[in-house]
This record gives C-alpha cells, structure tokens and sequence, in this order.
C-alpha cells in the first residue's frame, strides 16, 4: 500500500487534463485520493483563458487550502499560475508550489525539493512520457501539438502558450501504440488549433497525414479530432475525414461569429462566406455531426451584428454548440476597444443564442430515435441505479450528451468499455433511451 496519497484537480480544457495525466505518471509513488483533507499533496492544474474559468481556479486553491491539512503541500500549477506568476507568487500564501505550463514532467523533482519553477518552454507532453490516462479504460486523449499562430482579437492564449510547435508524426504513433497495447481503442485529438497541425514543421496537410497514420493503426476502433480553425481547415480535410475508416465524421470547429463585421473585428482570418461553404461541405458527408462555439458581446457587437449569429445559429442547426459571454482579457487587442458592450446586454445575448442552441440539440438528439448504432457503456447512471449510462461512439466523451440503456437483448452481463449495437427507442425530456442489442 502506497503511504503517501494525491489530491489532484485538473481545471478548464482537456489539454490541461493530458498535462494533469503526465503528472499523475510523474507522481506514481501516490496514491490518488478524493478526500482532499486527507492528501500529503494536493495540486490543482488551473485554467486562465477567460474570467469566470480564473474565478474557478482561484476559488478551488482557496476552498482546498481550507480543507487541507498541515502537513500537506498545495501545488498551483497551470495557465493561470503561468499567466500571472509573479502577482500570485507574491499574494498567494496559501500556496506552497507554484508551476505554470512548462515542468509537469519535473513535478516530482519540485514536490521533493518543494521548490516553485517556470521554465520559459511550454510542455508538450511525447511518446516517451508515462501518463495515467484518467475515467476511461478504454478513451484516451492526444495533444498533438502546444501554442498557436493565431491572433484572434480577444484570446490570450498565445501570450502564454506561445507560438504553434507540433509533435512529430512519429512521436504521435508511438504513443497511440503504446495506449492500443494498454487496452485502449477510442482517441481525442486536440490542440489550440488542430489543422494547423505540423505547420510550424513546413507541412501544409498535416492532419491529413495524421489521419493515414490513426486509419494505419491495428486497434484504433474510433478516433475524432477537436478543435478545427476555419482559415486552415480544407475541403480536402473535410473529404478526408470523411473518407476515414476510422476517424469519424465528427467536425468540431469553433466558429465565435459568422457576421462579416465581427469575424473581422475578431481577427478570425476567414470571412462569412468562406466559413458557410466549409459547413455546407461538412454537411454533405453522411452522418455529419457538427459542433462549434460562439462569443457574443465582443465590442464591436451591434444588435444587427447578434441578430446575424442568430438566425445562422437557428437555421444551420447545430448538433452541439456553447456559447460564451465575452470578458476582458488583459494582453489581447479587444481590451482596448473603445466599443465595449454592457454586462447586462452580453448576458442578454448569451441567454437567446442559449435558447437556440438548446433547441437545436434537443432536434439533433430526436433525430437518434429508432437508429441502431455504435455506444459505449461506462457504466451505472446517476440518473438511478437501475439504468446504464452510455455514449453514442460518434460522440466527444462527456461533452455531448448521454444515453440512458434501459434494457437489454442479449443474455450476457453489459461488460464496462465494450462497444455494442443498441437501438435508441426513446427520448425523456432531454436523455435518450436505447436497448443493447449486440455485442
């Protein structure tokens, strides 16, 4: 039995969860707990893209601080503590440790020496770094490269994450080998801007080389990638991952706005029409499901301007979206703006366009009823007791929805992680229902 036991809480975007990963690997010699007042060491790897996430990871350091024991060390590791390291080193003494985005490989070494370290290179994490893939034994998440090139008007990402810097192909495949021979058969793949992947290397089609490569590896059943940026996502992309035999039809591309006034202001790099004939092109692949996000209230928003993303949000029909109200980011060029929007105006606008985008969802969840396809069971529902929880393999796990299995017709115990046929009969409120049919 392990002596030494690990609180860790792992805050924002699953990029951070993969960093959060490679320290549990790095960490090996604990035991991870969930009682955070009974930890030796407790870490959380906090978030700073915008203000509600930073409230959040200033909130947990103070509520674990409270509950922790003397004895303990409190770790901030993280975009936040990297983004802010000096103020928060010198005001936060609560804090025992203090890391940002580079040393999560060195975790061990500055917990033995209780020593605070950044090191001036954001971490990519490769195939020779041991992680503790985390809540699935069977999905596991890729980070195929850190950074980005971009310059949207009202992210601060690149000023602490730095330019883009890809992972090598070679580095990819081998650890998607390593985690097939560990069991695992479903993959993720995200960046700050994914198909920009292996641009900083002089490769202009990266992703779609990463995608000979995922359909090349005996044991990747499922796989999809995140995070597609309009101005360097293709039709040939597109074709591509339709053409896939494993990658699914799953096009996740944040969009932020579709008025031309806006995706200017924002400093997107695609204009409207551009953007429509890449959607339009992802529609036409069967069994498309799209995802993408939105920012209202930036300045320069007028009311024409949101009555625009509006009606495109309510007539494109999205099978999934978030909205995000707009806030201030120091460091980026929209602070400076002389047009900024009332609060209770940007509130406004994130409730409408959360409204629409509710609506579409629950459309594209209808839409499931009577199909028979792949799911995932993950096990026993919060929902009660007597119903399984599952996903629909297509899906992004956690994010984009769940099936409840009610029934079964096959005569074997559901076995946890395994893929099998089921028919979706019905939908309760906002949850779908399905029967396994098969393995």
């Amino acid at each position: 039995m392990k002596s030494k036991k690990l609180h860790l809480v792992s805050l924002g975007c699953t990029k951070n969860l993969i960093d959060s990963e490679v320290m549990l690997g790095r960490l090996k010699d604990y035991e991870i707990i969930d009682d955070a007042s009974a930890a030796d060491l407790i870490i959380v790897n906090t978030c700073g893209f915008i203000e509600s996430a930073k409230e959040e990871s200033l909130n947990t350091i103070f509520n674990l601080h409270d509950q922790r024991k003397d004895s303990s060390v409190l770790v901030m590791a993280g975009c936040l503590s990297q983004r802010y390291k000096d103020e928060l080193s010198n005001e936060l003494q609560e804090v025992d440790i203090f890391t940002g985005v580079g040393d999560y490989d060195v975790i061990d070494e500055l917990v033995e020496q209780k020593r605070s370290q950044f090191s001036p290179k954001v971490f990519l994490a490769n195939d020779e770094v041991q992680r503790v893939v985390t809540n699935s034994n069977y999905h596991a998440y890729i980070k195929l490269s850190e950074g980005c090139n971009q310059s949207c008007a009202f992210c601060a990402i690149p000023l602490f994450k730095g330019k883009l810097y890809s992972r090598t192909l070679e580095s990819v495949r081998k650890e998607l080998t390593s985690l097939v021979n560990q069991g695992f058969y479903d993959f993720s793949f995200v960046s700050q801007d994914s198909s920009s992947y292996l641009r900083d290397h002089g490769i202009n089609d990266g992703l779609e080389q990463l995608i000979d490569l995922i359909d090349s590896i005996e044991g990747i059943k499922s796989a999809r990638i995140l995070y597609l940026y309009p101005s360097t996502t293709t039709k040939k992309l597109i074709k591509k991952i339709a053409n896939s035999k494993v990658v699914h039809n799953y096009f996740d591309m944040p969009l932020q706005h579709i008025s031309q006034n806006m995706l200017k202001v924002m400093k997107r790099g695609k204009g409207s029409d551009k953007i429509k004939e890449l959607l339009d092109e992802m529609k036409k692949v069967p069994n498309a499901f799209i995802r993408s996000t939105f920012i209202v209230g930036h300045p320069g928003e007028s009311e024409e301007d949101f009555e625009e993303l509006k009606n495109f949000v309510k007539e494109f029909k999205f099978d999934r979206a978030n909205v995000f109200s707009y806030s201030d980011e120091e460091g980026t060029s929209a602070i400076k703006s002389k047009q900024k929007i009332d609060a209770k105006i940007i509130d406004k606008r994130a409730k409408e366009l959360g409204k629409i985008i509710a609506k579409s969802t629950k459309e594209s969840l209808k839409k499931e009823v009577g199909k028979v396809v792949d799911v995932v069971v993950d096990g026993i529902s919060d929902e009660h007791e007597f119903l399984l929880s599952a996903k629909e393999l297509l899906w992004a796990p956690e994010i984009d929805g769940e099936i409840l299995i009610n029934d079964k017709d096959i005569d074997e115990e559901i076995v946890y992680g395994k893929i099998y046929q089921a028919k979706i009969t019905e939908m309760v409120g906002d949850k779908l229902l399905g029967t396994i049919l098969k393995g």
